[in-house]
Order: C-alpha cells, then sequence, then structure tokens
C-alpha cells in the first residue's frame, strides 16, 4: 500500500510556491557544438520550436542530442490558457510551404524521432489539419526511418479534421490533458475536459497509439490526478507524461505547490495500476521528454 504524502492546505502551498525554485527544478544552460548547430538550423529555416516559445527546461538536453520539437500553423495561438508561454492573438496566413521546411531540417538534423505540434487554429474551418498531414507525409517521404509523434491540438469536435490531422502515418498521437477537470475553466478556459478526452478515445479506435500530458502543482489534489489517470486508461490511453507546472510570467496562472520527486515516483506507480502503459513522470519532465521510448510501449 502506498502511503499517500499529506497536502498542505491552500495557504501553505502558495507560501510554498512563494519561494524559489526548490534544487531539483534547477537545469543547466544550453551549451555545447550540437546544441549550437540546432539552433543554427531551426533559425535559418525560419521554423518555429516549442522547445523556445515554451521556455522548455529541457531545451539543452534535447538540442544537445541533435532533436527538437517543431511547431508548425505559425507562433501565435487562438486560446487564452492561462498556463501557456505562447502568444495569444489573431495568427497570420499559414504557410503552405512550412511541411517542405520542416522536412529538410528534419534531414539535415539527421533526426531519428521527430515531435511535432502547433498552435491552437480555432479560426481555420479545418484547424490546420490539411498542413499537419501534408508535414507528417512529407518527413515520411524524406526520411523514412525517422519515427514521429504528434502532438495535436484541441480540433472543437471536428471530427473529421482530427481524422485527416492522424492518417499520415505518425507513430504516435499526442493530446495534452494538461490538468484535472475541476481546473478546466481557469487553466483551459476555452477547452473542455470531455471533448479531449473523446479526442483521445477517437484517436485510439483509429488505431493509433495514444498519448497525453498533465502539468502538476495548478492546485490539484491526488484524488483529482487518479481520477484524471482513470478518465484516460478508459478511454484507451497508452502513455501519459507528469511534469511540474511551471510560471511563464507573473501573469500567468500561479504556482501552488512544488511538487517533490518522491510524489512524482507515487503517481507513476498508480497511473501503471491504473492500466496505462506507460508513465513519464518527473518534475522536469515535457511532453516531449523522452518521446522517442514512446513509440513501442
Amino acid at each position: 500500500m502506498i502511503e499517500l504524502p499529506v497536502i498542505p492546505s491552500e495557504q501553505q502551498r502558495n507560501r510554498t510556491a512563494g519561494t524559489k525554485r526548490p534544487d531539483w527544478l534547477r537545469v543547466k544552460l544550453p551549451i555545447g557544438p550540437e546544441y549550437a548547430k540546432v539552433r543554427k538550423l531551426v533559425d535559418e529555416h525560419k521554423l518555429h520550436t516549442i522547445c523556445e516559445s515554451g521556455n522548455c527546461p529541457n531545451m539543452g538536453e534535447c538540442w544537445g542530442a541533435g532533436t527538437a520539437t517543431f511547431m508548425i500553423l505559425g507562433n501565435i495561438c487562438t486560446r487564452s490558457c492561462t498556463f501557456c508561454a505562447v502568444a495569444t492573438g489573431r495568427p497570420n496566413e499559414y504557410d503552405t510551404d512550412e511541411p517542405r521546411r520542416v522536412a529538410e531540417a528534419i534531414v539535415l538534423m539527421k533526426v531519428k524521432h521527430a515531435v511535432i505540434t502547433s498552435v491552437n487554429r480555432d479560426e481555420l474551418k479545418d484547424r490546420g489539419a490539411e498542413i499537419w498531414y501534408q508535414t507528417v507525409r512529407l518527413i515520411k517521404e524524406a526520411s523514412p526511418a525517422t519515427t514521429i509523434e504528434t502532438l495535436i491540438p484541441d480540433t472543437k469536435g471536428n471530427w473529421e479534421a482530427l481524422e485527416r490531422m492522424i492518417s499520415a502515418g505518425q507513430e504516435v498521437v499526442s493530446h495534452n490533458m494538461e490538468t484535472v477537470e475541476r481546473l478546466y475553466r481557469r487553466v483551459r478556459p476555452q477547452a473542455r475536459y470531455e471533448r479531449s478526452l473523446e479526442q483521445i478515445r477517437r484517436t485510439k479506435e483509429y488505431g493509433q497509439r495514444t498519448k497525453s500530458g498533465i502539468m502538476l502543482g495548478l492546485g490539484e489534489t491526488h484524488d483529482e490526478v487518479f481520477k484524471a489517470m482513470d478518465d484516460l486508461a478508459e478511454n484507451g490511453l497508452d502513455v501519459l507524461t507528469l511534469g511540474q507546472y511551471l510560471q511563464p510570467t507573473r501573469m500567468h496562472h500561479e504556482v501552488i505547490e512544488w511538487i517533490h520527486p518522491e510524489t512524482f515516483a507515487m503517481y507513476k506507480e498508480e497511473g501503471l495500476k491504473r492500466g496505462l502503459k506507460y508513465v513519464e513522470s518527473g518534475p522536469l519532465v515535457r511532453s516531449s521528454y523522452h518521446a522517442e521510448k514512446h513509440v513501442n510501449v
């Protein structure tokens, strides 16, 4: 039987979160020749990466290994999620040549496993599905040995768009829940918990390997995390990532609690007990962290 860590009161958690980051969240600055090489390629090909836009703490480690998570369909999102560092606004016209440039960059970088994500494009009738499809197709044509994970946005119930997004031959399809059900209105005001679950279920029914991620430290309880795990398992999720939420700016949702590594270990064990095939759980874990391990689970 697992002894659950005691959840502090809201007042205690706010006091804890107001202190400096704990030692287990400190990371090295990105340096090294491989990191510099990837940075140059991204700049030369005018590509957007969520590594930069999302202020990912693992950027140095991942880019140092010669990998990156590419963000397509621009860098302005139609959503206003309170956790996200990506700019919100009215996006520009999307670039129809972007799929070719992403494929070329992946060949030049000799990427073995690529993660592709995007902003939300709610103003587009197909939610950007055609650009998604063409990006994956061209990567597969240019680099057949490269495996691909697509971290796709909420299609707002446009299931035809969803099918187009996930039918180009990628190995993993991810859609992040981001938080527990009770916090959706505050954290993801334009999303719906049940709709995201349905998107994952439909993806699984299509025959894809499914993946999702949840941030911790936003004020959730153990029971709420357990319920999210149960809901995801019931809707066909294969892989779950759990990581510490980090506040991008003072204008974003505050960090309510720094989650201890032992608690992350407990959540990993609980997720596996609940039927999830693979759980990546730790303070610095992000959606694409160790993504190459999620292809064959």
